[in-house]
C-alpha cells in the first residue's frame, strides 16, 4: 500500500521538540482529519488541546506501508512513526 507521509514538529511544554510522522493511505487528502490525528497522539501522550496547522505537520513524501504499520492504518485509518523526542 503506498501511502502519504505527513512530518509533524511540535514543541513540548518542557521546551523540546517532538518529531513524528503521520502515515495515511495516499488518497486521504483531508489536511483537517489528518491534523486531528495528530491531536489525538499528542493528546495519548498527555499534551491535551494542543491543534495542529500546517505550520508544524507538512506533507513530506509519499512512500510504502511496512507491514506492521498496515495494522494500524486498516484500524484507525492512520500510523504514528515516532522519530524524536516522543518519549
Amino acid at each position: 500500500m503506498e501511502v502519504a507521509v505527513w512530518d509533524t514538529w511540535v514543541k513540548r511544554s518542557d521546551g523540546r521538540l517532538m518529531n513524528f510522522d503521520i502515515i495515511v493511505p495516499r488518497n486521504f487528502t483531508d489536511e483537517a482529519k489528518i491534523f486531528a490525528f495528530g491531536a489525538e497522539y499528542l493528546a495519548s501522550r498527555g499534551m491535551y488541546g494542543k491543534l495542529l496547522s500546517s505550520a508544524e505537520c507538512r506533507f513530506c513524501h509519499i512512500g510504502v506501508a511496512l507491514p506492521e504499520w498496515m495494522r494500524q492504518i486498516e484500524e484507525r485509518g492512520y500510523y504514528i512513526c515516532e522519530l524524536q523526542g516522543c518519549e
